[in-house]
Order: C-alpha cells, then structure tokens, then sequence
C-alpha cells in the first residue's frame, strides 16, 4: 500500500518556550539584522498534500508575520523517495520536509541527517501513541502530517438501516450480516481486483487482530522469527479473503473491476461492504455530497468481541532537516502544525479522512462519516499501526497473492506461505539480522 526537521540563547530560552507552547501566536524575533526569515519546507506534489502544505505556511505566516514559509513539491513515489534521500546526503534539504512515517523513515539516516525532537516542546500536543512511527534509535524526529486514515471496512449506512443490521464486532456476526445483504438481493462485499492493491485490506486491514493475539509479531517477524503461515491469526486475513469467495458474497466481474467502480457501487448502495482504506472517501465528497453521510467505517473483525480496534495508517512526518539555517523558526512553524489551531487551518483546506493525531485537534462538525467512526477506535486506544509502520518487511508481490487467494485459485495457507518467501529478498536486501 503504497500508500512523509535548534536554538535560541538563554536569553531567549523563556520566550521561545512560550512560543511554542502557544503555537506560534507570539512573532518572535526576526531574522539576525532584523530582516526576516524564510523557510522552505518540501512536499510531495498530490493535490491533498499541496493544498494542506500552503493552507498551513499561509496561516502560520499570519501568526508570525516576521517567518515566512515557501513551499517546495517533489515528486511522488519511488523518484521522490530518491530526491529525499539525495538532499538530505549532499546537505541541500530544505528546512522543513513531508515525509513518510514508519519503517520508511529509517532508510533517510535520520540520525546523521535530522534535527532530534526527543523531549522538544514541539511534541507537546502529539499523541503519545503516534511517536513510535517517527522514532529511530530511541530519539523522535518528527510531528504528524494530516490525519490518520482506518484500513478497514467502508459501509453504506443507509443498507444497514434498511436491513435493521448493527456493525458486527466478530467475524461471525459480520459473515451473518452478509448473508442477510446477500438475501436482499445486494451484493454483500465489493472487490475490484483489476485493481490488485485493493485486495490486500483483509490482509493488511487485520493486523490489528494479529497484534491483538501475538503482541511481539512484528519484531518477530522483522528477526525472522515469526510466519504469516505459521502464525494462526496472522492466516486469518488470507482466510477471509478465501471465505467470502467460497460462500458467493462478492460481486460479479470482480476480477475486472476498478477501485473506482468500486466506491460507486458502495455509495449507491449496489454493494454494502467495501475493505478499503479511510481516505479514499473526501475525493467522492464534492461530486456524491451523499458521501460524506451515507458511508461508515467499522474495523476488520475478529473472534472476541472483548477484542474489537481498527488497524491504522499513521499520517507522514514532517521533519527538521539538520542543514537548517534556521532551527528556532523551523521549530516553530512544527509545534504551529502539531497544535489544533494547525488542524483548524488543514480542516479548511482539505477534508480530513480520519482523526487527527494531536491533542485537542477536533474534526470538524461537517467532517465525514467515516473520519468520525475511525475517532471513536482511537479514543477509547483500540487502534494498531499497519504492519508496514512497526516492520521493514514487506514484500512486493502481496497483491498479487491476496488477488489468487481472493479468487479462490490459491488456498489461503498457500498464500500466507508464499508471502513469507516473497519477503525474504527485501529483509535480506536490508541487512535485516536473522535472515
């Protein structure tokens, strides 16, 4: 799912910590000579991305009139990976970078090459419990970008109501409702496997679950030490993928369907169920208003209903880049984005898919639907980060092999078998011990 950074003098030291604990309110001092100060902060160039990136440098730019932040895009994908990296290595990074979070971060050197946030003020409104997704080596690095966003399952509410159904917290219940969909004649769980991305939620969107049961998992499996195949609840997802198969709960032509034509189904109400990421929600928003409303989120069920939390991507960091001419500004501009007045001015420009991770950041009253259900997961601390945010180890053939397994051409032990061999060239390829 391919589906991302110091110092006043002492005289300064009181001031600087008001600043920051006030999210930028106060100007602060200008530039040395009394100029003022510029800084440039890179974004990868999706719209989503941009529109946030500028509605944040405008607003903090009001706050502190004598900071001004200029923004830089790069590409997507793997070349922007590289323009990153490269940047970074030859000391040209600008001060402030979007970045991935997660086991990614690890391949920037962030040690050598960012500004360590371990203990800074900057971090005083971020959740405890994203800091291990922008930690390397025991030392923080970086404050959320944007919103987490749930892998999961997207419903249409609307159906729900209509066939008196509740969300299920088991399996179970959930192949129960689907049935109960299937006999009003809809069809109960949409996949759209031209798209073969999109058939690796059931695998990627359960691993809440897998925590859940086996609690050391990903550090096991990172040292080599634990297999999807050997590990009952980590088969699981390959299972599901196989039982809604067998038991005719999916749609017709599934194996050419796009993901496109998948949120139409969902959001007409042709279809019910839909794995599927949060985020692929605001986009429909301003063309299908219904959207917003009409669609929910509930987590990938597993056997205890006692056990019942949403696995989450965690959103980007946005890091400090060691080069920096200007730290004290740079933290700034970072506790202004890791603070609710820095949601507020996101909120405005893009549609948050899920929650924020920032203490007191509240999602708008006209935020969608499914953003507000994947909140009530993180309040109540029933959430876990996808794997590939706790582990290096992911292989580059799982959608392929959700793909056969979901179409009932390769059984779902066989599945979690051959992952485990398509992980070995990429740990190795890490110099991963153990492997």
């Amino acid at each position: 799912m391919n589906t991302s950074h110091r110092a006043l003098g002492a005289a300064l030291a009181v001031l600087t910590m008001a600043a920051l604990t006030s999210c930028g309110s106060d100007p602060g001092p200008a530039a040395e000579g009394g100029g003022p100060v510029t800084l440039t902060f890179l974004v990868d160039n999706s719209q989503a991305t941009m529109d946030t990136a500028k509605a944040l440098a405008a607003a903090f730019t009001r706050a502190n009139p004598t900071v001004k932040v200029e923004t830089e895009t790069r590409p997507g994908g793997t070349e922007g990976d590289n323009i990153v990296k490269t940047r970074l290595s030859t000391g040209d990074m600008a001060d402030v970078f979007w970045y991935n979070s997660g086991s990614l971060l690890q391949a920037l050197n962030p040690a050598q090459t960012m500004v360590d946030l371990t203990g800074d003020p900057v971090l005083a409104k971020v959740q405890k419990d994203y800091l291990p997704v922008v930690t390397q080596g025991g030392k923080v690095y970086g404050i959320p970008a944007g919103t987490a966003m749930g892998g999961g399952i997207l419903y249409n509410r609307k159906v729900y109501e209509k066939l008196s159904l509740k969300v299920p917290t088991t399996w179970a219940d959930f192949m129960a409702n689907n049935e109960k969909i299937k006999a009003g004649g809809l069809t109960p769980v949409i996949s759209t496997f031209k798209d073969t991305w999109t058939s690796q939620l059931l695998v990627l969107g359960d691993y809440y679950n897998v925590q859940a049961a086996v609690p050391t998992f990903a550090q096991d499996f990172t040292a080599n030490k634990a297999k999807f195949a050997t590990t009952p609840a980590a088969v699981a997802g390959f299972q599901h993928l196989a039982d809604l198969h067998a038991k005719d709960m999916l749609n017709s032509g599934f194996g050419s369907a796009t993901n496109e034509q998948g949120m139409k189904m969902l959001v007409e109400g042709k279809g019910a169920h839909y794995p599927m990421l949060s985020a692929q929600l605001p986009p429909l928003v301003a063309t299908t208003p219904a959207a917003a409303t009409d669609i929910g989120f509930f987590a990938i069920p597993g056997d205890d209903p006692a056990v019942n939390g949403a696995t989450i991507w965690e959103p980007p960091g946005i890091y400090l880049a060691k080069t920096g001419e200007h730290q004290a500004e740079a933290k700034r501009f970072l506790a202004f984005i890791a603070s609710p007045e820095g949601a507020d001015a996101a909120n405005k420009a893009v549609q948050p898919a899920g929650p924020y991770r920032i203490e007191g950041a509240e999602l708008p009253d006209d935020a969608i639907q499914v953003a507000k259900d994947l909140q009530v997961y993180i309040d109540r601390k029933a959430t876990a980060p996808a794997l590939e945010f706790v582990s290096p180890v992911k292989g580059p053939a799982l959608e392929q092999i959700t793909s056969a397994v979901g179409s009932g051409l390769t059984p779902p032990a066989e599945g979690a078998a051959q992952y485990d061999k398509d992980v070995e060239k990429q740990a190795k390829q890490l110099g991963l011990a153990g492997w």
